[in-house]
């Protein structure tokens, strides 16, 4: 499991509007049953414009997703789905993001 790394979100119940899980926990744990994941939604499934600094647009395979970070969660190693990609290109926005989660700033 690497940091950044997209699954795919295999629970039914919310693969619709979740495609796809980003991984952010730090490599360094990686030997935890748990890791802390951060939700994606397509950007045209949204009604309203959501607050940038919190849910930043990224692209993934050609598509843009909406980085649902008040929705971060920790998930059993074993729920995450097949890997699909990475965002690490998307690094600092998704760090920024979790920043504003915690800090407000």
């Amino acid at each position: 499991m690497a940091q950044f790394a997209v699954h795919k979100n295999k629970n039914p119940r919310t693969r619709a509007a979740f495609p796809f899980l980003v991984d952010v926990q730090s490599d360094l744990l990686e030997p935890l049953g748990t890791r802390v994941v951060v939700p994606l939604t397509k950007v045209a499934g949204l009604a309203r414009k959501p607050v940038s600094h919190l849910t930043p647009t990224v692209m993934f395979d050609g598509d843009a997703y909406i980085l649902l970070t008040p929705q971060l969660a920790g998930i059993a190693r074993t729920e995450l789905g097949a890997q699909a990609g990475t965002l690490l290109t998307e690094r600092e926005k998704i760090l920024g993001a979790i920043d504003f989660l915690l800090t407000g700033f």
